[in-house]
């Protein structure tokens, strides 16, 4: 019988989170699927019928690198976790601690506190979690940890400009994963790490950016997320990292 591992869905809550723990959990390939959201009452509008045998949801501040690190550590005797999708992430909206964020057009619309809110969520906290799951998934068995990552974060594929503070923090986290890539493959052999552009979803994330989307390219979450489940099957460690698209083309990093 084959082994199964665990897998994680980190920012379970999210629009597209709650899309990955569902089908995770529908796929019965893991002997637990584990979903750790911020704020656990953002799934009053989530379809709660797929939370069921062999799945748990953990509220966890993971805007705190304690908590992140406590987390792994307490997981360490469930077994090795096989699959990790961090679907974490901020466009637009109030930050953490206030900041109200809107993708910048002109560089006077750029600030520090902007700045620090776009890296601290879509950079730092990822990059926490890059750090501390070393040991859960290192294993005999393949492994998988992908972010969500964006096109604009592609330092080569960058015409239009603007974004500065969102362009900047996923540049910065797709390079925090390939050179976290290197370490792997001396460290935890078995582990693929993927940086995911998920297209242009129906979700909050995308509502205010949706009416120049020609409608065949505005996805649904169900489409993007099983896009996704369907290439990571294919990827090996020796050829990542990796940085594609939902339609499975490579993104220059």
């Amino acid at each position: 019988m084959e082994q199964k591992g665990n897998a994680l869905v980190i920012g379970a809550s999210g629009g597209i989170g709650q899309e990955v723990f569902r089908q995770l959990i529908d796929s019965a390939r893991y002997k637990m699927v584990y979903g750790v959201s911020r704020n656990l009452q953002q799934q009053a509008g989530a379809d709660i019928s797929h939370f069921v045998k062999g799945a748990q949801l953990i509220e966890l501040d993971y805007t705190e690198e304690s908590a992140v690190a406590r987390f792994c550590q307490e997981q360490q005797g469930t077994g090795q976790f096989t699959r990790v999708i961090c679907c974490s992430g901020v466009l637009h909206g109030a930050s953490n601690d206030g900041t109200n964020l809107q993708p910048e057009k002109r560089l006077e619309e750029m600030s520090a506190d902007k700045l620090s809110a776009y890296f601290s969520i879509n950079t730092i906290q990822p990059a926490m979690w890059l750090r501390y799951l070393l040991p859960l998934v290192k294993g005999n068995q393949s492994a998988d940890i992908s972010f969500f990552s964006a096109r604009v974060g592609s330092i080569q594929d960058n015409r239009l400009g603007g974004w500065y503070g969102y362009r900047a923090s996923k540049a910065a986290l797709n390079m925090l994963v390939k050179t976290a890539q290197v370490e792997y493959q001396r460290r935890a052999k078995n582990v693929s790490l993927i940086c995911y552009h998920p297209g242009t979803v129906d979700t909050a994330l995308s509502k205010p950016f949706q009416a120049n989307v020609k409608a065949q390219k505005l996805f649904t979450r169900e489409f993007s997320v099983s896009r996704l489940l369907s290439y990571l099957n294919g990827l090996t460690p020796e050829q990542g990292p990796y940085f594609i698209d939902w339609d499975g083309k490579v993104i220059p990093w």
